[in-house]
């Protein structure tokens, strides 16, 4: 029962205040064993608790699915997870009717998936290659799972520049960008240089071997030279995702 359907049952009558009381202590977190739920963080943070998958087993993603649903969460994020964790918790969902979506490129889950848009603009997600595709979905699925309204702009990187130039409308509408590449990693210095608005800049592993698995990226992120750039971790495009939602709800 989320917070508001509490109060709104004590203003109603249907509950007494000692009741609604004991709802709130009882509501912070669900231990299961081997995880404790944190039903409150939506409460704190206005963004429910994401699953990371990357070692867990499927078993144990579908038990904190199951959770989470039965606390009327929708929109549940399940991030780095792959195709055979993926298959336990489609069959475990289907079985309890719960609406189930997989990304295969980025490796996210998303049970009882729902589109809506609360944001104050656009996020537009600006890809250096189409290697960088991966990392870029995973800001995109995570953006929009958070209530954004979200623009792709891929394969648009420094060694054609004309590609990003000849989409300056796009760049000059964005709220906020997200800024994807490996190599060297200038891209979110050039999109920087031409945008009005926040840019969070995601380096990724892609490069050959002096790139360092995304190290000379990131390093080229860090000491760009132009304002308003921050940066995430190498191929964080789950924290750029959710940062740039941050950003994109603000008031």
């Amino acid at each position: 029962m989320e917070t508001r359907e509490i109060l709104q049952a004590v203003k109603n009558g249907e509950l007494t205040i000692e009741e609604a009381t004991l709802k709130l202590k009882l509501e912070p977190f669900e231990d299961l064993g081997f995880a404790k739920i944190d039903h409150h963080r939506a409460l704190r943070q206005n963004a429910k608790e994401v699953i990371y998958g990357a070692g867990k087993t499927g078993e144990q993603i579908l038990k904190i699915v199951l959770t989470m649903s039965a606390h009327g969460d929708d929109n549940i994020l399940i991030t780095r997870m792959d195709e055979n964790k993926s298959q336990v918790v489609q069959a475990g969902c289907e079985e309890m009717g719960i609406p189930y979506f997989y990304d295969g490129l980025s490796h996210v889950g998303i049970a009882r998936r729902q589109k809506y848009n609360t944001g104050n603009g656009k996020i537009v997600v600006v890809s250096g290659g189409t290697s960088d595709q991966p990392v870029c979905e995973e800001a995109v699925l995570t953006a929009e799972t958070m209530g954004n309204e979200v623009v792709r702009l891929y394969d648009v990187g420094v060694a054609g520049l004309q590609r990003l130039l000849s989409n300056l409308e796009i760049i000059m509408e964005a709220n906020v960008i997200i800024a994807v590449a490996g190599m060297e990693g200038a891209l979110a210095s050039v999109v920087g240089g031409l945008a009005d608005c926040p840019v969070i800049a995601v380096p990724t592993s892609v490069g050959y071997g002096a790139s360092f698995l995304g190290l000379s990226a990131l390093l080229s992120m860090l000491n760009s030279c132009a304002s308003g750039v921050s940066v995430v971790n190498i191929d964080n495009g789950f924290g750029a995702g959710f940062l740039a939602s941050r950003i994109n709800h603000m008031k």
